[in-house]
């Protein structure tokens, strides 16, 4: 499993950080296509439990999301948001009746989390440049290799057992902390500040693994142990960005409040 995950990763990153170098058109399609993805996922999710959001709809609003941070024409946003909102409630007036308040919400929900947070990346890649949105996004990966490999030497207690039964507070903890010092001196090396680095990384070390935390309690909810199987060893898309999206939040407000 761990050489699985291993093999992805070193196929797939030098992808991610190639498009967050090239930046532009280059990083909204690889983003674009990956939140394409974890929306249908996330619709056929809620699938399983007999729910039936609108995936045309729910796309739809994370593409407005990404299309309005790249452009940064925010005239768009409101009518793009009327038109999907009230074209999803129309949606369920002439399909399937069993849930079409609920189905409506999820199609809603599900695009406006995955492209909020998709937008805060496109926005962190514009406004901060390259090298903020790779240290945000390998933050990520710094804070879950040091939970994992933490908390499998040293984890006893329990995070959140009902929704995530393998992660420990150990382990969290741990991946707190190892987070915050690579992420700095990474930032260090990169000429982003020592300070702002631990800043980040302690920040994304903390909150982040709510977001994976959140897709396991869908996930766990409706029966499934990954959101697909795209990705060996690593699930589906939403698997793959779930802390990621958080992250791109945390590093844009940063950058926004404190860097800028």
């Amino acid at each position: 499993m761990l050489r699985t995950r291993a093999l992805t990763a070193i196929v797939l990153l030098p992808i991610v950080i190639t498009c967050i170098h090239l930046g532009g058109l280059w990083f909204l399609a690889m983003l674009g296509i990956m939140l394409t993805v974890a929306e249908l996922e996330f619709c056929h999710l809620m699938a399983r439990d007999d729910f039936r959001p609108a995936p045309v709809l729910g796309v739809g609003m994370v593409w407005l999301f990404l299309l309005t941070a790249h452009t940064q024409r925010l005239e768009l946003l409101q009518p793009g948001m009327i038109l999907i909102v009230l074209g999803s409630l129309t949606w369920q007036l002439f399909h399937r009746q069993e849930s079409p308040i609920a189905d409506w919400a999820l199609t809603v929900t599900g695009g406006l989390y995955i492209g909020l947070c998709g937008g805060c990346l496109i926005g962190l890649r514009l406004h901060a440049g390259s090298w903020w949105t790779l240290i945000s996004v390998l933050s990520v990966m710094f804070a879950d290799s040091g939970a994992y490999f933490c908390g499998r030497a040293w984890g006893r207690h329990k995070l959140a057992p009902a929704i995530s039964p393998g992660k420990t507070w150990e382990g969290y903890l741990a991946g707190i902390v190892i987070g915050g010092l690579l992420t700095s001196l990474f930032a260090s090396l990169w000429s982003l500040g020592t300070v702002h680095g631990l800043i980040v990384g302690l920040l994304i070390g903390t909150v982040a693994p709510l977001g994976d935390l959140a897709i396991s309690m869908i996930k766990r909810h409706v029966g499934a142990k990954d959101s697909s199987n795209l990705l060996p060893g690593h699930g589906g898309a939403l698997d793959r960005v779930d802390s990621i999206l958080w992250a791109g939040v945390i590093g844009y407000y940063y950058v926004l409040l404190f860097v800028s």
